[in-house]
């Protein structure tokens, strides 16, 4: 069983929304899942990625360690190397990040930065819609975050030119 999160305590109105930014509510938290949802596990890949300063991801991974989000795992001893995981309760962040994968495209861009595609269990992949769903609307196979992968789009005049 996986470990929960510890309780939050926020000022003002009891809420479960006000509780949850408390802790993924910062830029760099949300971001670092996004990561590790696409199988990016490592420091410097998460840092370029990202975008995030070294010393604030530092702190975002430590912090999302401690209140359960993320494992950290060694992979090497020696100098000491580490993977970083989702936990269950991060896993459960998915549906949150793909939706403000939607809520950007939707409202922020004129055409599309990126796509989704989910890979599946044939080896075909099926581009999602950014808000993706739970299950894949070609072949309705479950979506699990492993299995979806972000592919970015050239804008339309560099696709015209090639």
């Amino acid at each position: 069983m996986s470990r929960r999160p510890p309780a939050i305590t926020v000022p003002g109105r009891p809420c479960p929304a006000a509780a949850t930014l408390q802790i993924v509510g910062e830029r760099w938290s949300l971001l670092v899942v996004r990561e590790l949802l696409f199988g990016v596990h490592r420091f410097d890949p998460i840092a370029r990625n990202t975008g995030a300063p070294r010393d604030r991801l530092t702190a975002r991974l430590r912090s999302l360690e401690e209140t359960g989000i993320v494992e950290r795992r060694t992979y090497q001893q020696r100098p000491p190397r580490h993977e970083y995981h989702l936990t269950e309760a991060g896993r459960d962040l998915a549906p949150v990040v793909f939706a403000l994968f939607g809520w950007g495209d939707r409202w922020l861009f004129d055409e599309s930065p990126a796509t989704l595609h989910h890979r599946a269990a044939d080896g075909h992949e099926h581009v999602l819609p950014l808000d993706a769903p739970r299950h894949c609307p070609t072949c309705d196979e479950p979506l699990r975050p492993e299995d979806v992968v972000p592919r970015r789009n050239l804008p339309a005049q560099a696709t015209e030119q090639a």
